[in-house]
């Protein structure tokens, strides 16, 4: 079977999904792309009022030569976000909460929530990005680097809120924010007294049948699941986000999110309509770019027609798109980290360009190549040699090496990730994810007193960053405690 290879599949009779890109168009597209490495599996569905398509190009993983097909499961990240947010609606419609409630009525009394200039933080806040929340908590810890969330526990994020101070007037700025989400899902469960997998479940999944839009997979789902890839190709396993998971926890298929699509345009008749014509009513202005922020999705144009979501986990990239003029949904999902928004909006928006995307990671692949057959020190000699010759198809910065430190530290080849991530702090020694990196080394090889200074140094060149903050306290609270044992 050759590894890369295309099909299409009419799923409702023989109609033609009247797409304003040609479908041969977007079936070349998306096989070029997997073949320059933008995703080890690129796939997409369309749907309109004559039915839907779906086309696939690549490979579930390098294990796996099979084609993914419409019932393929793929981490779906932040387009977890409109179905939360479709909660927060429904719930709102039904009167169970309001929109404008404060977060302090639906979170626990111990809770201490922010409030600035006599303002609080309200559900619409969180829903729409403009809580001044950032995008990730600073308290967190992982007991696993390579998953920094999944003990990120409820109480760590009521200390998050209890803590939280907005940097500036609630409502007035658009601060794209997975905690927030984290704790409107947090809110929402409270209310409803069930978890958000299962609130989800029986609010939305049931009643549309989307049964694989799932955060826990079962045997037969775990069998067709697309395997997640780091943008420089190698496998990375699924992400679990503990407390935040209203953020971007959901797994999903092209089947499943069409019809989403399909009920969103109103194709389909649903109960959850009026809820999600309530989801795409504009709220406010996105700062940064010309879009529009709505309850979880983002407003392409000021009419109102035009929405989508991208989501984005460290192995998966994915974009959700529903034109309700020309009533087209588009979903697009592909298992690497490397983004398919501009293939999304293309489809949508005919009038936008694609970035044809070139792989970038020649020099990792080198220098992992070598460190497999020679040693680290051959490598580290080889790209000195390299940096000299100015070879132009190798990219030098500090995410190479970088990459490349991460990836022997977990294969536990500790010495030779030091190795490297110290001739990073060499090349780039004003670049604060260097001294992290190696921070986080030590600490974790129980050298404390060596981690503690490349904190500090990381603090030094980033001193807004909060999480270094936070690990430098808890460091040396360990080591008073250690001292007064």
């Amino acid at each position: 079977m050759k590894k890369y290879v295309i099909i299409t599949f009419l799923l409702t009779a023989t109609n033609i999904v009247s797409a304003q890109i040609p479908i041969d168009r977007i079936k070349t597209i998306i096989k070029q792309e997997v073949a320059d490495k933008r995703s080890k599996s690129i796939i997409v569905g369309i749907i309109d009022a004559n039915g839907r398509q779906i086309f696939a190009a690549g490979v579930k993983s390098d294990s796996d030569s099979t084609l993914p097909d419409g019932n393929t499961i793929y981490e779906i990240g932040s387009i977890t976000k409109v179905f939360t947010s479709l909660l927060l609606a429904d719930m709102s419609l039904k009167h169970q909460l309001n929109l404008n409630d404060p977060i302090s009525k639906g979170l626990p009394k111990n809770v201490k929530t922010p409030v600035r200039n006599g303002k609080e933080i309200s559900l619409l806040s969180l829903a729409t990005h403009r809580s001044g929340m950032p995008r990730f908590p600073y308290n967190v810890d992982p007991k696993n680097l390579d998953q920094p969330y999944i003990d990120y526990t409820v109480n760590k994020l009521y200390e998050y809120v209890s803590n939280f101070e907005p940097p500036y007037d609630i409502d007035s700025k658009w601060r794209y924010s997975n905690v927030a989400y984290g704790v409107l899902g947090n809110i929402l469960t409270l209310t409803a007294k069930k978890d958000f997998e299962t609130l989800i479940k029986e609010e939305i999944c049931g009643p549309l049948k989307m049964n694989n839009t799932v955060i826990s997979l079962t045997a037969k789902q775990k069998l067709n699941l697309a395997i997640g890839h780091a943008e420089t190709g190698t496998k990375v396993g699924l992400t679990d986000l503990g407390a935040i998971d209203a953020g971007g926890a959901l797994r999903s298929t092209v089947n499943d999110l069409l019809t989403f699509a399909e009920a969103n345009l109103g194709l389909i008749k649903t109960d959850l309509f009026s809820a999600m014509e309530l989801t795409h009513v504009l709220q406010a202005k996105k700062d940064g770019d010309d879009t529009f922020t709505t309850m979880g999705w983002t407003l392409v144009n000021a009419d109102g027609y035009l929405l989508f979501k991208d989501g984005g986990m460290p192995g998966y990239r994915t974009f959700l798109g529903i034109d309700k003029k020309n009533k087209i949904g588009v979903v697009v999902l592909s298992n690497s980290n490397n983004t398919v928004t501009d293939i999304g909006r293309y489809i949508l928006e005919p009038d936008r360009r694609i970035d044809p995307y070139k792989y970038n990671w020649s020099l990792l692949d080198t220098l992992r190549e070598t460190i497999e057959t020679n040693g680290v020190d051959d490598a580290i000699k080889l790209y000195l040699q390299l940096k000299e010759s100015k070879d132009t198809s190798f990219i030098f910065n500090e995410n190479q090496l970088n990459y490349l430190g991460n990836e022997l530290r977990k294969n536990n080849k500790i010495k030779e990730a030091i190795k490297i991530y110290e001739l990073n702090l060499k090349e780039y020694p004003k670049s604060s994810i260097v001294y992290e990196s190696l921070g986080e080394t030590y600490r974790r090889n129980k050298n404390e007193k060596v981690s503690v200074k490349y904190f500090e140094k990381a603090f030094e060149l980033d001193p807004q960053n909060t999480h270094l903050t936070y690990i430098l306290q808890k460091l040396k609270n360990d080591e008073r405690e250690k001292n007064n044992r």
